[in-house]
């Protein structure tokens, strides 16, 4: 399950309160002579409460549930699949033990593992953002890749994972890595994983068998839609922990067209504007038709698509309603 999750300039983490440095009695010091010593003693009051605030860890209630911040089409389309009889109990038993040992083998032999002594920023990142999340933290894995991406798996109860590409890793700040994560933690939050595993074996197992290949049409495009509004829930995940929309739309526009030389000249504003654009555009009957053949084989919505959805979230009652919540909570 591939995770494709700024402004002017590329987002960095949140200023921590110890960049304050500079005490008072330095500060008057230095200004002494060009302005009352109260004045000075207020100002600076006043810039320390700002920096505070702006490195205050995010809050979100520690009773958060799945359904809180799933998307509406995800909910609809999560119904349509627990509505097939049998779907559990076929999709363990089409994996087995076997594929399990081979893909837990695979990752420990072929990646490295994150832990407490082992690229310690992002395991606090990943340890930070299931907290917000009020679920377990999975093992994570890092891979020598040049294809950005993560992923996650979550099979027959056994402890899930989730994988990052090194080329991920150097394409994105800190932050923008921990809305990856989070995004990546909303699958398994929502128990995607286990949809995502039946969904395929649905899908191919139809096609393999003879005569079904209209069932089989018709299931792929079930799934596809269903995986679609997995990932327009799960970007909310990343906003929730990151609490910054253009973090999470910075992390879309880099996987669309994004390279670390060019992090520099990279433009939320820009990327939503041009979302807006392709509103426009596919808003004629032509226009929808194409836009509707286009998104019909894809696994995730298009990039402009997801930017100008998680903009609309940040700005609903639903979401202040969640961190207005855990505030009050935290309070």
């Amino acid at each position: 399950m591939a995770s494709s999750l700024l402004p002017p300039r590329p987002v960095s983490p949140l200023v921590p309160t110890r960049a304050v440095s500079l005490s008072l009695n330095t500060l008057e010091k230095k200004f002494t002579g060009s302005l009352p010593i109260n004045k000075i003693r207020s100002s600076i009051r006043c810039k320390r409460l700002q920096i505070r605030a702006v490195g205050a860890a995010p809050v979100v209630s520690s009773n958060l549930e799945a359904d809180d911040f799933r998307h509406p089409l995800d909910k609809q389309n999560t119904l349509l699949f627990r509505a097939i009889p049998g779907l559990d109990e076929l999709g363990k038993a089409l994996i087995g033990p076997v594929s399990e040992q081979i893909m837990l083998l695979q990752n420990i032999g072929t990646s490295i593992q994150v832990s407490e002594n082992q690229l310690t920023d992002l395991h606090q990142l990943l340890q930070e953002a299931a907290k917000i999340l009020n679920t377990e933290a999975p093992d994570l894995y890092v891979r020598q890749n040049p294809v950005p991406n993560a992923y996650t798996l979550a099979i027959n109860g056994k402890k899930p994972f989730i994988v990052v590409h090194t080329s991920l890793v150097e394409l994105l700040s800190k932050k923008e890595l921990q809305a990856v994560l989070a995004h990546e933690l909303g699958h398994l939050k929502c128990d995607h994983g286990v949809w995502l595993t039946f969904a395929n074996i649905l899908t191919l197992g139809a096609y393999s068998l003879p005569g079904l290949g209209f069932i089989a049409s018709f299931l792929e495009e079930q799934m596809y839609r269903w995986l679609r509004a997995a990932e327009l829930t799960c970007d909310r995940a990343a906003l929730l922990v990151v609490q910054d929309p253009k973090v999470v739309i910075s992390v879309l526009m880099k996987l669309a067209g994004g390279a670390p030389s060019l992090a520099d000249q990279l433009n939320v504003d820009a990327f939503l504007e041009q979302a807006r654009t392709y509103d426009k555009v596919s808003s004629s009957p032509i226009g929808w038709y194409i836009r509707n053949a286009q998104n019909r084989q894809l696994s995730h919505p298009l990039p402009v698509f997801r930017a100008r959805e998680i903009d609309e979230w940040s700005r609903s009652s639903e979401y202040k309603s969640l961190l207005s919540q855990a505030i009050r909570k935290e309070m």
